[in-house]
């Protein structure tokens, strides 16, 4: 499934930055950059997409923003246009759908 997110993103123009990057907080699936704007995305694989969908968890969401938290210190130069944490659902079929700006802080 990540393979599937990575490529589909590269096809969109993303530079990935990182797979996989491990953080004391946690792991972040994938990490990409295009024109400044930095994207922490998260990789679900279920059955269906409904099911990809309900599988991020509120205590996922704020590892999530904690491990992006944590890489950000550590590489503080991207993300110059901003940033967002996006969702690739995978489908069983291999099919992918992207949500944009899927979590907020706060």
């Amino acid at each position: 499934a990540e393979a599937i997110a990575r490529d589909l993103l590269r096809a969109e123009g993303w530079t990935i930055l990182a797979e996989r990057a491990r953080t004391p907080a946690g792991e972040l699936d994938l990490i990409a950059e295009r024109d400044g704007l930095l994207v922490f995305v998260e990789v679900k694989a279920r059955p269906s997409f409904r099911d990809a969908a309900y599988a991020l968890t509120p205590r996922q969401q704020a590892r999530l923003q904690a491990a992006a938290g944590i890489w950000l210190a550590a590489h503080p130069g991207h993300g110059a246009a901003g940033m967002r944490f996006d969702v690739i659902l995978v489908a069983a079929d291999g099919a992918a759908r992207r949500i944009t700006d899927a979590l907020r802080a706060g």
